[in-house]
């Protein structure tokens, strides 16, 4: 998300900088990126910075993406795509990324906060047909309540849930945990499963000489084996931070801090 803008409604950013930052990635080993057909800021879009910067693509690398958000005029994804408007979304991004086959398919539920209540059903029901015929391998829910993500197992196999990092996170990841399906925190610097105070990072991040950004993702990876982080950046500088919080070590002291 964070190629094409800062922010949904920032002014984009260059692009050429969006290819190196993705160049860099994979040869630091990054071999999973999260992406969405609406990730654009004017002429600047996501996925066909992924494309140019990245194909032909490693075989190893799994690409993500999210697709029931439509834009609104201003760009902004306000809409809610229906179940007839679903595959014309995962053909785009098909075409966008320069693919045959999409690695995992989330269907993303609600607007820009929390989710609805809305059934998920009959959509998810039509993203599995793409699966039956080849144009997706895995599919995952974002932004889902308990109920809505029994609702999605009941029609098709779940691999990932991408919820907000603690709003509405922490209660489906024994769920997730017990069925072997990745938990994949959005906002991931927005906290842990569990809001982070900051002076407690900042004591904490002091002690192990790391920052504060750099904990709060090691605090998130220590919550389970089942979680994923995915911090989005448009900055070298950034993403080479972000990638040295995988090789934090917060002992239980830290984390018994955090949490308290």
């Amino acid at each position: 998300m964070r190629l094409a803008a800062g922010t949904f409604d920032g002014p984009p950013r260059d692009p050429e900088t969006g290819v190196a930052v993705l160049r860099r990635a994979v040869e630091l080993g990054v071999n999973h990126i999260d992406t969405a057909g609406f990730y654009n800021r004017g002429a600047v879009r996501a996925n066909e910075l992924i494309r140019r910067a990245l194909t032909p693509y490693r075989d190893d690398l799994v690409i993500a993406t999210k697709v029931g958000p439509l834009p609104g005029p201003d760009g902004v994804p306000t809409g809610k795509a229906g179940p007839g408007e679903l595959r014309g979304l995962v053909e785009a991004d098909l075409r966008a990324l320069g693919l045959d086959r999409l690695d995992l398919v989330y269907l993303r539920v609600g607007g820009l906060t929390g989710p609805d209540t809305e059934s998920v059903a009959d959509r998810f029901a039509a993203l599995a047909e793409l699966r039956e015929e080849g144009l997706v391998r895995h599919l995952g829910v974002s932004n889902v309540d308990a109920a809505q993500l029994a609702e999605a197992r009941a029609v098709a196999p779940v691999a990932a849930v991408q919820n907000n990092s603690f709003e509405n996170g922490a209660g489906l990841l024994a769920t997730c945990e017990a069925a072997g399906i990745a938990y994949v925190p959005y906002f991931p610097l927005g906290g842990s499963l569990v809001p982070l105070d900051l002076e407690r990072l900042g004591r904490v991040a002091a002690r192990v000489g790391a920052t504060a950004s750099q904990v709060a993702l090691g605090a998130l990876l220590a919550e389970s084996p089942s979680v994923l982080a995915i911090p989005g950046t448009g900055s070298l500088d950034h993403l080479e931070e972000n990638l040295a919080a995988g090789a934090l070590v917060l002992g239980a002291e830290d984390l018994a801090e955090l949490r308290a």
